[in-house]
């Protein structure tokens, strides 16, 4: 079944929207750090999903879709560490660190959603040399992830 790209996105929107309900109903803890992961999951999911596109596995009618999810997924991620509670796979340095942690985040769903315009507008092998940089994930688990 083919999605148009608008409705991968708006079911996203929806989903992540729904899931930041919990935060504003005075979530406890455990709740605030399990929608973290619940988002972290979605963008390792969304980027593995890209990498498949990218790699040539699969056709590319959602590249598109699966960028600017991942730029939505990065904003929402973003929200998600602002109720500053430790935990999880959150080094301390994520609270300690915010303006830095902040502006990578916030650089993440920018270039994110650049190469997905450039993606739409070009096509795949217009951001082939724009996609590592995009995706910048590695250096800020590096900074900001507890090790495993």
């Amino acid at each position: 079944m083919r999605y148009h790209w608008k409705n991968v996105i708006g079911a996203a929107c929806l989903a992540l929207c729904g899931m930041g309900l919990p935060l504003s109903a005075s979530a406890d803890d455990k709740d605030v750090i399990a929608y973290r992961q619940h988002i972290m999951r979605a963008l390792d999911a969304q980027t593995a999903a890209l990498g498949m596109v990218l790699s040539g596995a699969v056709p590319e009618d959602n590249l598109v879709s699966h960028l600017e999810t991942i730029a939505v997924a990065a904003q929402a991620g973003l929200a998600s560490f602002e109720a500053k509670i430790a935990g999880g796979e959150s080094s301390p340095d994520v609270w300690a660190k915010w303006p830095d942690f902040s502006t990578r985040m916030n650089a993440f769903a920018a270039n994110t959603a650049k190469v997905a315009k450039m993606a739409r507008e070009q096509g795949k092998d217009a951001i082939m040399g724009e996609i590592a940089t995009a995706l910048s994930c590695k250096s800020c688990h590096d900074a900001y992830r507890v090790k495993k």
